[in-house]
């Protein structure tokens, strides 16, 4: 259950969703937050300036310190995540680089997990060495690995769960007890989940980052990110934003406060669809293995039963034979749209091989754990029925 903080009382994420970080009354009475589509803000004379400067008044300066708009997607991320601060940002990717870059120097260490997001990935090891940031890649879910991987140094371990395409799972607790115990922020990159099916705070995570692009917005009509952590984190990491500059338009904050009304509703028909399309796949006699935090076959589906509300809207499987029979599959499917990203009320289906790492030959993809058999399966709000019985024929290709 989340804390309404306005009332002192006690309500559902739902709730919260759509009431969460929002003024009862609005500007000009309307029901929804208001687009302020202003580059800049005006002073009423020189003493209010400095009464912003010196913190005596809270107020809009320059659009890249903030929006009006823009706070309450801020606002109403951190009440469902149970976080103290938010930070948007233009894109998943700006919210991660500027935390990275607010958050490490030259002779720092981070430790991250083999399955986190590639261009993640990328950053660490071939942007942020170039300028004196040291790199340790573990195996996801190897916590002894993990930990001797800690140096003095170390000021970051970085992973996600679920993982990205493996739907790995991270033991949070774990994770932050090392974090703890070695002085050491923990950040994951909760995209997968959402806060309404994990919230990695409440397991000891200092700071939680999502890709607003996905389920947050949920109709694959904006760009955004978020952080979401302490007052001190994210305030050091806003500092930084108003120096690069990755900040969210308006629109597209006022977009994010729209999708999010729904994201609870959202999400619960999306678990429901991948538990159904994930247990169909599992019987299939042309499918060689589904990875799906909901299946009692799943590594970790023990560690995602203690810490998850629902294990999430995308399934990944590998099919027998090879790169041509996963493309056969995936062009016949008739309602999943070839696409990539996920989240969105439509269906994606993608290759990982094909779509993320083209430029690899097989031998390269194998090596950072990418089959050609792999098939990534975002799953939409349609009727579970008919995406089985779709995914049923185009199996027959195979």
């Amino acid at each position: 259950m989340a804390t309404d903080r306005a009332s002192g009382g006690s309500v559902g994420l739902s709730t919260q969703a759509v009431h969460g970080g929002e003024p009862r009354i609005k500007e000009s009475n309307a029901i929804v937050t208001p687009i302020i589509q202003s580059a800049t803000y005006t002073f009423a004379d020189t003493r209010e300036i400095a009464d912003h400067f010196e913190g005596r008044i809270e107020r809009e300066e320059y659009g890249r310190y903030g929006n009006p708009t823009q706070r309450v997607a801020e606002r109403k991320l951190a009440v469902l995540e149970g976080a103290e601060d938010g930070l948007l940002f233009a894109s998943g990717m700006a919210a991660i680089t500027t935390t990275l870059f607010a958050m490490l120097s030259k002779g720092a260490h981070v430790v991250v997990t083999d399955d986190a997001y590639r261009r993640t990935r990328q950053f660490l090891n071939q942007v942020l060495r170039r300028y004196g940031v040291e790199v340790s890649t573990v195996p996801a879910g190897d916590y002894q690995r993990m930990e001797e991987a800690v140096r003095q140094t170390t000021r970051l371990i970085f992973s996600e769960s679920p993982t990205n395409p493996y739907n790995r799972i991270l033991d949070l607790e774990r994770v932050a007890e090392i974090g703890r115990r070695h002085r050491v922020k923990t950040v994951i990159d909760s995209t997968f989940a959402t806060p309404i099916n994990q919230r990695p705070i409440e397991f000891g995570i200092d700071l939680v980052i999502h890709s607003g692009t996905k389920y947050l917005g949920g109709h694959n009509d904006l760009l955004a990110g978020v952080v979401l952590g302490s007052a001190d984190l994210v305030g050091a990491i806003r500092d930084l934003q108003g120096v690069m500059g990755a900040v969210p338009d308006p629109f597209a904050a006022y977009l994010l406060i729209r999708g999010i009304k729904t994201l609870a509703l959202r999400v619960a028909r999306q678990n429901d669809n991948a538990q159904r399309l994930a247990e169909f796949l599992e019987k299939h006699p042309k499918v060689a293995r589904v990875h799906y935090a909901g299946l009692s076959s799943h590594p970790e589906h023990a560690i995602a039963v203690r810490q998850m509300h629902g294990y999430g809207g995308v399934v990944s499987f590998e099919v027998h034979g090879d790169l041509g029979d996963a493309s056969r599959l995936v062009d016949a499917c008739k309602l999943p749209r070839i696409a990539p990203s996920l989240g969105g009320v439509e269906s994606l289906i993608e290759q990982p091989a094909l779509m993320s790492f083209y430029e690899l030959t097989t031998e390269e993809r194998l090596q950072v754990g990418i089959k050609d058999t792999l098939v990534r399966y975002s799953v939409g709000v349609e009727d579970a029925d008919d995406l089985i019985a779709d995914l049923g024929q185009a199996l027959e290709r195979v």
